[in-house]
């Protein structure tokens, strides 16, 4: 009995994902959606893999919806419910495999990593032995288990800190995160891997960043070295107060272009804001916000800058010159 239950669950499950591969791929999406997607994708494991299935059985499709349309087309004759399935499958099921809209829900890669948080979600995971990991937004990280007593990680996108035992036997972590592979042991760390570029600051006692045949680089308390594929890497005092404010629920930002604050603000805040203006986005901020206020930014940039604020459905808000 509980093998067919078991079944019926699954069965409903992957009818479930069906409807949301769908309905994402309609255009017609919402904010409400991309939140109920969410929270349908994080009620297990199950509910996310089968709709990376899904999803993989809809791109599957596209060869031959497009198939379809070039048919349809040779033929010259008026365009029919076929050939607008064809069309349809074949640019819906493109625009699904990309990335979702503005980001409003998770792309299928986010839903496969063994950890994760969603927009302006934190959370704290400990390994088996020892090691506290904290994750900050939108971030996704994988377990690689354990080789030698030390704890092996990658971190696939986003930020986080990292912590092991400063005092007494502390565990030892290795974290691959880009082309390098940080290890520390007795020591606190801040990870961050945004489009490409990798930044590991040393909060507490000592790391080491190995790259290839590059040798390892020690990175000491109050440094961070920053780095990205095919690039060198570039070490540099780092103000380890604004590093970890994340971890106090706040962004500190210290003349830093306009442009880059609202990239930031957009990883912890649901929607999007959109700079509509290239030389405003060149303007230095010298500013704090706290994570759980985040529409003060748009206040500042109406207020200080004098834009123009356009508030649109899903959160999206256009920031342009009045």
């Amino acid at each position: 009995m509980s093998e067919v239950n078991d079944s019926a669950e699954q069965q409903a499950i992957r009818r479930q994902a069906q409807q949301w591969v769908v309905r994402l791929a309609s255009h017609a999406a919402d904010s409400d959606d991309a939140l109920a997607f969410r929270r349908w994708c994080e009620r297990s494991r199950e509910h996310a893999s089968a709709f990376v299935q899904a999803r993989a059985v809809w791109q599957d499709l596209r060869p031959a919806a497009q198939g379809l349309q070039r048919a349809e087309a040779a033929r010259a004759v008026r365009p029919g419910r076929r050939a607008f399935l064809g069309a349809a499958l074949a640019g819906t099921a493109g625009w699904l495999v990309l990335r979702p809209p503005l980001g409003l829900w998770p792309a299928a890669t986010d839903l496969a990593a063994d950890l994760r948080t969603g927009t302006g979600e934190q959370r704290e995971w400990v390994t088996a032995e020892g090691v506290v990991v904290q994750l900050n937004t939108r971030t996704r990280m994988d377990l690689r288990g354990t080789e030698g007593g030390v704890a092996r990680l990658e971190l696939l996108e986003g930020e986080a800190e990292i912590r092991t035992d400063l005092d007494g036997a502390a565990p030892a972590v290795q974290l691959r995160v880009g082309d390098g592979v940080v290890s520390a042991q007795r020591a606190r760390f801040n990870v961050r891997f945004i489009d490409g570029e990798v930044c590991v600051t040393c909060l507490a006692g000592r790391v080491d960043v190995r790259r290839g045949e590059a040798g390892s680089t020690a990175v000491d308390v109050d440094r961070q070295l920053v780095y990205a594929r095919a690039r060198p890497a570039v070490a540099r005092p780092a103000d380890a107060t604004a590093v970890s404010a994340w971890r106090r629920r706040q962004l500190v930002f210290d003349q830093t272009p306009l442009a880059e604050v609202v990239a930031e603000v957009n990883r912890y805040r649901p929607g999007k804001l959109i700079l509509t203006d290239a030389a405003v986005g060149r303007k230095r901020v010298q500013a704090s916000f706290s994570i759980d206020r985040l529409d003060d930014v748009i206040a500042l940039v109406r207020e200080v800058y004098g834009l123009d604020v356009t508030a649109l459905p899903g959160g999206i808000v256009l920031l342009g010159s009045a």
